[in-house]
């Protein structure tokens, strides 16, 4: 067929074809149209419609891990709440009852800390303040940031229980905290004891290993000389100096010994210890092996005299280098043998201050020497303490540099060999006040982990019960290994992470010498140091605390608890308060047990423990480890089913976010310039089990995501417009082979997101929506149909071909099952969708998981259609040089040939939009030569003229 002019005044056909329709626009809008939606929501009471939808369904509780009330919403925050959104709302779309009953932490250091600095910016002292009245900022301090919070997380779409908040400074929690601090005491799971523990001269009281951060830092390290003055087993040794070394010069004011290794030579011969002359005409003792670093430090030049054995300072006595002050420093300083000394750095010999080291403690009172609590709360050594009385603090760069008290005493004193300002390391720090903190022994209260439970002789029907519930362990730290053993970790490595942090730990300190927080509410007799165990007592003081708070626990009120049979002055009572970790790890009490969220009451009678906690990978030493060891301290068990961790959020570089280096991305900035929707789809998209990034150009991204995500939500409702419920085709063996196979890439979709929900797997599930619609749907699918859509229908009839009512009852099918899989992730954008085909409907979210019938996954169909597209791949990137070139404007006036087709000629051209497809031995791509169809602008054999019709649009126009 030739080319030929067109039929004059060809009839314009706009007005016979669908043309979709709807009023969902392409620009989203997002930070005007989310606010709108999540106040319907609210005015709707939705949570309460999701509840009394799900009343009676299975359960799937997640508890929260409370967040500080303490600052705005950080990133960090964001995407925690978002994963936790994420699970309570695929739980819920699968069918169960999941509620979320969001909490805060209130009590503690960073709170306190912050109303101190509000004290210090008015020249105000807190001490001098009376403490309920400090409790009380403390308390609106809290509730201001609780309301700030809970106002974002909402704006974030996260949905769940707003109106009842779980608050660890609520009356009714802090006198469950109490009950629970109570069991252990009960049952003989607590004591008193003097152990170095990280201690915060700045905040002034002690820490857990949760709240310290480890920064590179330069100290001074100093090298000091020890007289020895007593050597039983090698005489010639008295006179000769031991070497130390250290890089915290204010310890050697408080050392009572110094530790060697006598299995040094068995490591290494070079590191047995010698005796050197050296060029000051002085024998020093150390390390072979660490002698040349020793001179270089010291300038001196050693000569070797002799090799010692390994038990030559067995019984050895030095004396400390400020022995002329008398008292504490004319005491020996004896030397002890301690397995941990190694030759990694300084003399091989190590000075002992049992106050400020685990290894100097425990070697030292194995020997019988007890700390001497020198150093005070504030990193000052105390008044009466003979060297540097009333100075420091401790923790000042220049207290222990090389020109500072410590270094100038000793080097007058002839002791000190080195000094110098420029030793490199890692030192611990408090991640609230990022001060350097110290090992310092005080008086604490302990949680032991060793200790064997005694089962025969409760002392209380309390004991009685919870040793029952323990089970047949041992000790905590048996129960708590046993525990983790029985837990699900995703990802599994949490498993190994947590274990070999409980594993290793030392006893959990539970008191803080600080104001806001639970109190430790025991007495302690004042002769015998026992506390009490009277469960009439204890009943007296948790009742006290849940009608007036922490502030019920006062001097004023002792004899009140005591009662009749015990006379307060003869009891101390204990005005430490608890490790707020110990309140958080406490919650699973109070909150899943307590009967005040009945949705988190188990109808089944089983154990309260959580189906999931979720939490960053930093809690496996923080609310983790806290919650299993107070469950399993009371009740035998962990208070989870299932663990659940999170990486960190890093910058676009990958560099930890800091405010001093300018790249911290707030999430409230995120939503007013993008949306919420747009922020959950990047927290939903990353692999959030490992640390990831955020930045400018990944968000754009996202948005790109999303954009494609709401063109086909866009197409899908324009395209169903006037679908109604005759033209479904209930029959889906009689469909066209293309929407079999449609339906089966979608059962298929569906196994996956099912399986992904079960797993957690939300980077998968999120990706794999994004794919299916974006490569199946509007890449594919509906590139080809959209043909069918628009032709195969005459709107003034309706009329429409059996292909087109398939296709549109497979879009349908679509939109059910995309809208509920798209609600937990896109929340603000599925409501818009649903509410925009179906506006008088109640909300997406209260929709189940799609009907999608397993059955339709058909393995053969999607064989063979993989290899379809396959070469409809190959066919669109041979014509592309064509149409670069402009000697072909547009697939449909190609021809092609392709080699082993395996669909018939007429499917083919439908599939690759083309004028014909034939067979042949090689693909090949010419220009047709046939007419364009005025109507369907396919160039067909039977088209006259261009602008004429082809058979199938004459047989729709006259189609009644």
């Amino acid at each position: 067929m030739t080319d030929s002019t067109p039929a004059p005044e060809a009839r314009d056909y706009r007005d016979t074809v669908f043309l979709p329709k709807t009023d969902f626009p392409m620009k989203a809008g997002l930070p005007q149209k989310e606010p709108l939606i999540l106040a319907k929501w609210l005015e709707g009471n939705l949570e309460g419609q999701i509840r009394e939808s799900r009343k009676d369904r299975e359960q799937f509780i997640l508890h929260d891990g409370p967040p500080y009330a303490n600052g705005d919403m950080h990133i960090g925050h964001a995407l925690n709440h978002i994963l936790k959104d994420m699970v309570v709302r695929t739980q819920t779309l699968k069918g169960k009852d999941s509620p979320y009953v969001p909490g805060w932490d209130c009590h503690g250091l960073p709170i306190e800390w912050k109303v101190e600095e509000q004290y210090r910016k008015k020249k105000l002292n807190k001490d001098e303040v009376p403490v309920e009245e400090f409790r009380a900022e403390c308390r609106a301090y809290a509730q201001h940031w609780v309301d700030t919070q809970r106002e974002q997380l909402k704006r974030l779409g996260i949905g769940g229980d707003w109106d009842h908040p779980y608050l660890t400074m609520d009356y009714d929690a802090e006198a469950v905290i109490v009950r629970e601090l109570m069991k252990f005491a009960e049952s003989n799971q607590l004591y008193r004891g003097a152990k170095p523990v990280m201690w915060s001269p700045v905040e002034k009281t002690a820490l857990a290993e949760a709240e310290i951060e480890y920064e590179d830092i330069v100290s001074t390290q100093i090298d000091v000389a020890f007289e020895i003055v007593e050597a039983p087993e090698v005489p010639e040794l008295v006179g000769a100096f031991a070497v130390i070394w250290t890089t915290t010069p204010w310890t050697i004011p408080v050392n009572q010994a110094i530790a060697y290794n006598p299995a040094l030579e068995q490591v290494d011969y070079s590191a047995c210890y010698g005796v050197f002359n050296a060029s000051d005409g002085r024998r020093y003792i150390l390390s072979g092996s660490l002698a040349p670093a020793f001179s270089m430090r010291s300038g001196l030049t050693l000569e070797l005299e002799t090799t010692l054995s390994d038990d030559a300072l067995k019984g050895a006595i030095a004396r400390h280098p400020m022995h002329a002050l008398g008292g504490f420093y004319a005491r020996p300083r004896p030397f002890l043998p301690g397995d941990f000394v190694t030759t990694d750095s300084g003399t091989g010999l190590v000075h002992m201050s049992p106050d400020h080291g685990e290894d100097d403690f425990d070697l030292c009172k194995a020997n019988g020497i007890d700390p001497v609590f020198a150093v005070e709360g504030d990193g000052k050594y105390r008044a009466d303490w003979a060297w540097l009385g009333g100075q420091g603090s401790v923790i000042n760069p220049k207290f222990n540099a090389p020109d500072g008290p410590i270094c100038t005493d000793l080097r007058e004193a002839g002791a000190l060999l080195a000094a110098s300002a420029d030793y490199k390391h890692s030192y611990p720090h408090s991640w609230r006040s990022k001060a350097k903190v110290i090992y310092r022994c005080t008086p604490q209260w302990f949680v032991p982990m060793d200790k064997v439970i005694d089962r025969d002789t409760p002392r209380c029907a309390d004991e009685a019960d919870i040793r029952a519930a323990q089970g047949d362990g041992e000790t905590l730290r048996q129960l708590a290994m046993q525990a983790i053993a029985d837990t699900r970790f995703v990802p599994a490595k949490g498993r190994n992470r947590i274990g070999s942090m409980v594993e290793g730990r030392p006893d959990w300190v539970l008191s803080r010498q600080r104001a806001w927080g639970v109190p430790i509410t025991l007495f302690v007799h004042r002769k015998s140091g026992q506390y009490l165990i009277d469960t009439a007592v204890n009943d007296r003081i948790v009742a006290a605390v849940k009608a007036g708070g922490v502030d019920a626990w006062s001097d004023a009120r002792a004899q009140e608890y005591l009662g009749d049979q015990y006379d307060a002055a003869d009891y101390e009572r204990i005005t430490d308060i608890l490790d707020v970790w110990f309140d958080s790890g406490c919650t699973h009490a109070f909150v899943l047990e307590s009967g005040k969220w009945p949705a988190l009451i188990r109808r089944d009678g089983s154990t309260h423990s959580a189906d999931l906690y979720l939490e960053g990978s930093d809690q496996h030493r923080g609310w983790f480890q806290s919650s299993l060891l107070e469950s399993c301290g009371t009740r035998g068990r962990a208070p989870y089913k299932a663990v659940l961790t999170h990486g960190f959020t890093m910058d676009s570089k990958g560099m930890k976010m800091s405010k001093s280096l300018g790249n911290t991305i707030s999430p409230i900035d995120l939503m007013r310039d993008y949306g919420a929707d747009i922020l959950r789809l990047w927290a939903l998209s990353v692999d959030f089990t490992e640390d990831h990034r955020i930045g400018k150009e990944i968000l754009a991204g996202v948005a790109d995501q999303y954009r494609k995500l709401r063109n086909t939500f866009r197409y899908l409702l324009g395209a169903l417009d006037g679908f109604s419920e005759e033209e479904r085709v209930t029959d889906v063996a009689a469909m066209p082979e293309l929407e079999r196979y449609m339906l089966s890439l979608l059962a298929e979709l569906d196994a996956k997101l099912a399986r992904a929900v079960d797993d957690f797997d939300f980077n998968s599930y999120t990706r794999s929506l994004a794919d299916f619609c974006n490569e199946d749907l509007s890449a594919f699918y509906f590139d080809i149909r959209k043909d069918r859509l628009y032709c195969d229908v005459n709107p003034a009839t309706g009329y429409q071909t059996a292909e087109r009512a398939a296709y549109r009852t497979v879009l349908d099918t679509l939109f059910h099952a995309l809208v509920r899989y798209a609600a937990p992730v896109l929340v603000f954008t599925s409501e818009e969708v649903w509410g925009t085909r179906y506006p008088e409907a109640a909300s997406v979210h209260l929709l189940e998981w799609p009907a999608v019938d397993a059955a339709w996954n058909d393995a053969n169909l999607g064989g063979k259609w993989a290899g379809v597209r396959a070469q409809r791949e190959a066919v669109t990137e041979a014509i592309e040089p064509y149409r670069r070139e402009k000697t072909i404007r547009s697939s449909l006036e190609a021809e092609v040939t392709i080699p082993a087709p395996t669909l018939d000629s007429a499917a083919l051209e439908e599939v690759f939009i083309v004028s014909v497809a034939r067979a042949g031995d090689e693909l090949a791509v010419t220009r047709t030569e046939n007419h364009k169809c005025g109507r369907c602008w396919r160039h067909l054999p039977e088209v006259e003229t261009d602008g004429s019709l082809c058979n199938r649009c004459e047989t729709v126009l006259e189609a009644e």
